[in-house]
């Protein structure tokens, strides 16, 4: 059974804001949110985390959050279960 978490192991999104995403078989994943993980499949493949932080700092500044606190949110994506084993890219 996968371990609840608290935020999204791929973006760092809080998983109170989201339903979380699906396996394969349409469980629910506690893992990851739903804009990052559908179907058993990451939403956005073959990505760095650098590359994530700064997708996850555009969607913060297009919801209203000041560009000073972006960096804030996103500071922490690097140690994420999901770029622990994978740093550069994860398919």
């Amino acid at each position: 059974m996968e371990r609840a978490y608290k935020c999204c192991q791929s973006c760092g999104m809080p998983m109170k804001r989201d339903t979380g995403g699906t396996h394969a078989d349409g469980t629910r994943s506690t893992m990851y949110c739903s804009h990052c993980f559908q179907d058993g499949k990451f939403t956005v493949r073959n990505i760095t985390v650098d590359d994530m932080k700064e997708r996850v700092k555009g969607k913060l500044k297009e919801v209203g959050f000041p560009g000073f606190l972006t960096g804030f949110y996103t500071r922490n994506i690097h140690k994420l279960e999901r770029w622990k084993s994978h740093p550069l890219a994860v398919e």
